[in-house]
């Protein structure tokens, strides 16, 4: 099994449904859209050749320049008999995050989408218990999304020259 073969067999499948091939690394990335993550992944898992039924991992990633695409969902997939693995991305906007749960085919998506929620805001459509798993419920953001600053910019009980962002430098 090779990557070429994935390509091949996903293409002639989808046509150009399944577009961006890429091989960061040797592993085979490539996008769908959201409306075809599960159509897309069941095939992967069902045919007899590709064999991709165990899901290593699911999660997103927040890119707030990307208008209309804003959250990408990102599913790991390793073929264990062949020993390889791929990467298969879904966008969504960011207004409406809403993506196919994958749950009825991999037990493992439970908690990864609901990590994916809590931490981004993906609704999982479809998903049997989509609350948060790590934050308190209480919390109105999804902290892991790129809106928020990294650090209190009012504070005034840390000196910058410690943290090497002062300009000053020390010389002997």
């Amino acid at each position: 099994m090779t990557n070429e073969i994935v390509k091949h067999k996903l293409t002639e499948k989808f046509g150009e449904q399944v577009r961006n091939f890429s091989e960061p690394y040797g592993m085979l990335t490539f996008e769908a859209d959201k409306e075809m993550n599960l159509k897309v992944l069941q095939f992967l898992y069902e045919d007899e050749d590709l064999k991709f039924r165990f899901l290593t991992d699911l999660c997103a990633v927040h890119n707030p320049d990307n208008k209309g695409k804003e959250l990408s969902v990102v599913y790991h997939l390793h073929n264990l008999v062949d020993n390889l693995r791929i990467r298969f991305k879904v966008f969504t906007d960011i207004s409406q995050p809403d993506v196919f749960t994958a749950t009825k085919l991999f037990e493992a998506a439970n908690w990864m989408e609901r990590e994916t929620f809590d931490f981004y805001g993906v609704n999982f459509v479809g998903h049997p218990n989509l609350k948060r798993i790590l934050n308190v419920d209480e919390m109105d953001y999804f902290p892991m999304r790129k809106e928020f600053p990294l650090e209190d910019q009012t504070r005034v009980d840390k000196d910058d020259d410690m943290f090497g962002r002062g300009g000053t430098l020390i010389s002997k």
